[in-house]
């Protein structure tokens, strides 16, 4: 399937969820076709939000879809993050708060291992997952000491916050890596969906703040249970792995993939592709591949009854 086939997805409707505590921002798209067919339930990676998935989206008009903001990014509550199974702890209760059934999990980095985790708190919410390069490490890496940084903070706390505008944030980064990688669309929309007006009034400031990105990458090895979620998994589970490291990488390279490369005879049915001439940034990078993998991933299981969603 050619995406650029099809003309730009019609914007999506804001939502507001109450779950787990906390309000979550959600973006949805098409819900008059909501029940024809398995819901897709987006989830971004740290750092990100919900509209990074606009560009893929706009390749897949046929679908009903929900994009997460997940806690302390975006437009949700910002909250603390000590332990990577909050996520997955939210995630399964907004499940269940939108009432989804057999949904398909679509998750890139982190947020593919916060649908392991929800997947598997919330059996019948989802029927398939989709994992995109997702942060999960050898089992043996979760009983590893965490890794330590110089004056005790991961270095993504002191990236730059403040923008005059989203189109200098987009200038800004545009020749920088890993986003000179990024599709033009897919850059504009992290920009421009990623920051919120200054509280003093003076320009704009990242929607994630620094300290939660920081935060986040800190506890990234936190939760060697993921693997119990990984075996309790009884749906199918595809693996979607970009290039491996190299031994020589700058370690804040983020553009290898952390997959490990056995995950996916981990799951009890789960399959994998392996990209290796993509980054870790695949969603961004290359959309249009992206909707190619899930629409493919959808055809095989086209004669499946509807659920409703």
């Amino acid at each position: 399937m050619s995406a650029d086939d099809h003309a730009p997805s019609t914007a999506p409707v804001a939502r507001r969820i109450a779950a787990n505590g906390l309000t979550f921002a959600c973006a949805e798209w098409r819900a008059a076709l909501r029940g024809e067919q398995a819901t897709l339930m987006l989830v971004h990676a740290t750092g990100f939000h919900g509209r990074v998935w606009d560009r893929m989206l706009a390749h897949l008009p046929g679908h009903h879809a929900l994009a997460i903001d997940q806690r302390g990014h975006g437009h949700s509550d910002a909250a603390p993050v000590a332990h990577w199974s909050v996520f997955g702890q939210d995630l399964a209760a907004i499940a269940a708060a939108l009432d989804l059934e057999g949904a398909v999990g679509i998750g890139h980095s982190m947020g593919a291992h916060a649908l392991v985790q929800a997947a598997a708190l919330a059996p019948g919410r989802f029927s398939r997952l989709i994992l995109i390069d997702p942060v999960i490490a050898a089992p043996q890496a979760y009983h590893q000491p965490p890794p330590t940084f110089p004056g005790g903070e991961h270095p993504a706390a002191r990236r730059q916050s403040r923008f005059a505008s989203p189109q200098a944030m987009i200038e800004r980064f545009a020749a920088r890596m890993p986003y000179a990688l990024f599709d033009p669309q897919s850059l504009r929309d992290y920009c421009e969906h990623g920051l919120v007006p200054a509280a003093d009034g003076d320009g704009w400031t990242l929607a994630c703040d620094p300290r939660t990105e920081a935060a986040v990458y800190m506890s990234g090895r936190g939760n060697p249970g993921v693997y119990a979620s990984i075996r309790a998994l009884e749906i199918p589970v595809l693996v979607v792995r970009a290039r491996l490291p190299t031994p020589d990488r700058n370690p804040f390279d983020y553009s290898f993939s952390p997959t490990w490369p056995g995950l996916a005879a981990e799951f009890r049915h789960g399959r994998e592709i392996h990209l290796a001439d993509r980054s870790h940034f695949l969603p961004m990078e290359a959309p249009a591949q992206v909707a190619d993998i899930v629409h493919d991933e959808l055809s095989q299981h086209a004669d499946d009854p509807p659920r409703v969603a």
